[in-house]
């Protein structure tokens, strides 16, 4: 027997993306207007940061109905947040240098009127994820654009059987650090060690330990 698929009408989007948007704490309801038509959701406003632009596009996303988000929001910073390009750049090269999570040496930063783009080439799509991340945070940016690439070292089937390795690795030797990452990545198992442990076992077992 199918199942009906319930229409949600654009009234009733534009009602939760505001009442998501209540309960963000990174943005004033006030500060952001909402149209919907077709499912297709606009934000209108300005903020004072480039990180409550995008919280308010995120909580847009969460809504049950919403096709997609056009982010018209306006990044106005005060006067105690502006920074120079150069001092942008600057803080994009530490803040990358010091995220465990992002191979700083693959990840370069340009910066033209507060707007930060990103570009090279990493192994992972949690490290491309995490620099984005890490820039979205710093002080003075108007926005970010990630062009950084995902270019597996190892093949498809060589990248599971070091996944799983590596996962039964950590798990022996309570290395949490170590196992992070692994979980982060969507891949499915197929080396021998399937048998033994899994990673979903691997991660539960760490939970119980904290």
């Amino acid at each position: 027997m199918a199942t009906a698929t319930l229409t949600r009408t654009d009234e009733q989007v534009q009602t939760d993306v505001l009442a998501e948007l209540k309960w963000n704490a990174q943005v004033q309801p006030n500060e952001i207007g909402v149209a919907v038509k077709n499912g297709v959701v606009t934000l209108t406003g300005w903020v004072d940061s480039y990180l409550k632009k995008w919280s308010a596009e995120e909580a847009a996303h969460r809504v049950n109905g919403v096709k997609a988000v056009a982010n018209d929001i306006e990044v106005r910073l005060p006067n105690s947040s502006e920074r120079t390009d150069a001092d942008i750049a600057l803080a994009a090269v530490r803040a990358l240098e010091w995220d465990a999570g992002v191979p700083s040496d693959k990840v370069k930063a340009t910066v033209s009127k507060g707007w930060v783009t990103l570009r090279g080439e990493v192994e992972w799509q949690y490290q491309k994820l995490d620099a984005e991340q890490v820039i979205r945070r710093l002080m003075g940016i108007k926005g970010v654009t990630n062009l950084v690439t995902v270019k597996p070292c190892l093949t498809h089937d060589e990248r599971n059987v070091a996944i799983v390795r590596a996962s039964y690795e950590a798990y022996v030797s309570k290395n949490r650090s170590a196992l992070e990452p692994l979980i982060a990545d969507d891949f499915h198992f197929t080396s021998p060690l399937d048998n033994r442990i899994d990673r979903g076992d691997v991660f539960h077992a760490l939970l119980a330990e904290q």
